[in-house]
């Protein structure tokens, strides 16, 4: 058995689905994680560690409205890292 946060996955590819649409935000993988980890602090967790709980997962991301909320929240993400991006100074 592995602890698995399913709502992670799910952002991640969210992040890539929609990053290519704005032509504002840094396309690096500091700013793709800054992104996610925006998105997943307003999101709830969806944890799983049996496979019946991965399969609840599955089925959840499949609703309108969930799917819809991580949307917004992956696009708000976007939007605030587009504005100002935090790169480490080398």
């Amino acid at each position: 058995m592995k602890l698995h946060n399913h709502m992670e996955d799910l952002v991640l590819s969210y992040v890539d689905k929609l990053s290519p649409q704005f032509d504002s935000v840094c396309k690096c993988e500091k700013c793709r994680l800054d992104i996610a980890a925006l998105a997943l602090n307003n999101l709830p967790g969806m944890y799983s560690v049996t496979e019946i709980g991965e399969v609840y997962s599955k089925i959840k991301e499949m609703e309108a409205q969930y799917v819809a909320d991580v949307i917004k929240e992956v696009t708000r993400a976007i939007e605030i890292v587009s504005i100002k991006p935090i790169h480490e100074n080398k």
